[in-house]
């Protein structure tokens, strides 16, 4: 059996790249290598640098966690700022069904 092959849509694949430009632009404004990034992340050069190319099959801790050791901000200009959202966004989660099903059958609403 062939693999099959996931597409992106061009928002998702400018994201990625808009990321791994962020990332990459703050490590060598930081003066940071490739090895000494890789290294405090606990990959390897060949990850980081598929995570600054903008990669869609890295993980998104590893980026994240690339984003936060160089400074990249993620959602919020300061760290201390995602707790709050992540508390409202728990908070309306919690408003709202625990699961979402497909009706069963199509409603025929056309009097």
């Amino acid at each position: 059996m062939g693999e099959h092959t996931r597409t992106y849509s061009h928002t998702t694949q400018e994201a990625l790249a808009l990321m791994g430009g962020q990332i990459r632009l703050a490590r060598k404004q930081r003066k940071m290598s490739e090895a000494d990034l890789a290294a405090r992340i606990g990959i390897a050069r060949s990850t980081l640098q598929l995570i600054e190319k903008g990669h869609p099959k890295v993980e998104i801790g590893l980026v994240f966690e690339a984003a936060a050791l160089v400074g990249v901000p993620l959602f919020v200009p300061e760290p201390s700022g995602l707790a709050p959202h992540i508390s409202r966004i728990d908070d309306k989660l919690a408003l709202l069904p625990q699961s979402v099903r497909r009706p069963r059958s199509e409603v025929k609403d056309d009097f």
